[in-house]
């Protein structure tokens, strides 16, 4: 078995609300601690420690923290710049940052403070989701904590005047896309921009913008304080650091953990959730990081590492690290068609791709699902999903939507085809279904 996370290395370890949340108890923890020399550092060095640290967002993106943090624009021009922390945690299967939110805020807040500093920002925003109002609370009580300690805010014990605002979403998915999300905290309805202009030089109210994953910013503080050779030490190259991850569905102990990038998919399920409901010989197929990552075999996830590069290899994804496990009682083909009609409820409309391609993509699986289809529809359908994805739409919320149908076929092709056999065989008046039968 691969070296687990020692306790020692955590950075959440209020991760299960088991200890004061509050700023007395974060401080305890370690939070704030060496911020102003850290600020006294300048920030051009928080942002070398952050690129030497191997940070990459941990929001599915995977971009270089500290490369992003750089694009900044260099020259000042008097007028606003801000930073913008994603924490609209959409995704099917998808339930890390809110309870990170909910046991360390603290170290959100004073992430989004040096990030902020770093970028040479004075306001941020945090966006969170719709559904997660205790955690906003918390989030909003913890902010007031931070003010009132003059650890933000103007004249603060850290020289660096800092604002920061709690914006609480509507619940669309669809917000999780960047550009959505700054179109929504201007009050406009929630539809992606095109790019360019990037947010890098034109983002909330057309000022210059960073916007990153929640989980990205609430680590900074703690690499800062270790040093960035000590979060390189985690994970193979290219994918360092810890990351939390959780996994749902057919485990017997359900939850998210903080783990070393890197580690086996089938030593996280075995060891941290209680291993596959039936044992692991009962499992069936594992999507790894949200609904919108190809599903992989049971012998795929044997080899499997979480990190960014190993899923590339059964042409899946990490995503946000949220694995959703189904053992041999699962119908694959009705998830497949149940997410697909997800990604058809939560698309914009905007492009003629996604708005059509979507809801036309769960009809075809909500029939393939029952078996009422021809078996040339399989391929049909392959096609069709593939002239939707490939940026053809201004966000990736349609290829998002094309993934796991074609991960379903890529990999249990012969399960869709045997329902479409039997439905066949069942119904002589369909056409072929005599001959099928008697076969």
């Amino acid at each position: 078995m691969a070296e687990l996370l020692a306790d020692k290395d955590r950075i959440f370890t209020n991760l299960y609300g088991r200890q004061d949340w509050r700023l007395e108890g974060a401080r305890s923890r370690g939070a704030w601690n060496g911020v102003r020399a850290m600020v006294d550092a300048g920030p051009d060095w928080i942002i070398e420690q952050i690129k030497a640290s191997g940070l990459r967002g941990r929001g599915g993106g995977g971009f270089v923290t500290g490369v992003k943090w750089s694009l900044m624009p260099k020259e000042e021009d008097g007028g606003a710049r801000y930073l913008v922390v994603n924490a609209d945690e959409s995704e099917p299967g998808a339930c890390k940052d809110r309870q990170m939110v909910g046991g360390d805020p603290h170290l959100v807040i004073e992430g989004a403070f040096l990030a902020s500093y770093a970028i040479r920002a004075h306001n941020a925003f945090i966006y969170i989701r719709g559904e997660c109002v205790a955690e906003r609370e918390r989030l909003q009580a913890a902010v007031e904590e931070a003010v009132a300690a003059r650890l933000i805010g103007k004249d603060n014990i850290h020289g660096w005047d800092f604002e920061l605002v709690i914006h609480h979403g509507a619940g669309a998915y669809i917000c999780g896309d960047e550009t959505a999300m700054l179109e929504s905290l201007e009050g406009k309805k929630g539809q992606p921009r095109l790019k360019p202009p990037f947010p890098a030089n034109a983002g909330v109210y057309g000022r210059p913008s960073t916007v990153n994953n929640v989980e990205s910013i609430a680590v900074v503080g703690t690499i800062l304080r270790r040093g960035a050779e000590w979060f390189l030490g985690f994970g193979r190259p290219n994918n360092a650091g810890t990351k939390l991850m959780s996994a749902c569905g057919h485990v017997n102990r359900p939850m998210v953990v903080e783990e070393a990038m890197s580690t086996p998919m089938r030593t996280m399920i075995e060891h941290h959730f209680g291993g596959v409901r039936g044992g692991w010989g009962n499992l069936k197929a594992v999507i790894p990081g949200g609904a919108t990552c190809p599903m992989i075999t049971a012998e795929q996830a044997e080899t499997m590492l979480m990190d960014y590069d190993s899923p590339r290899e059964f042409k899946s994804m990490m995503g946000t690290g949220t694995m959703i496990v189904m053992d041999k009682s699962t119908d694959l083909v009705r998830a497949i068609a149940r997410i697909s009609r997800f990604f058809k409820h939560e698309s914009c409309g905007q492009c003629t791709p996604c708005r059509e391609g979507t809801g036309w993509m769960w009809r075809v699986m909500e029939r393939m699902a029952v078996g009422d289809a021809e078996p040339h529809e399989i391929d049909l359908l392959l096609e069709v999903a593939s002239n939707i994805e490939g940026g053809h739409a201004i966000c990736g919320l349609a290829d998002a939507a094309v993934w796991p149908i074609q991960g379903l076929f890529r990999n249990f092709r012969g399960e869709v085809e045997e329902r479409i056999a039997s439905y066949r065989a069942r119904r002589p008046h369909v056409r072929g279904a005599t001959l099928i039968a008697a076969e």
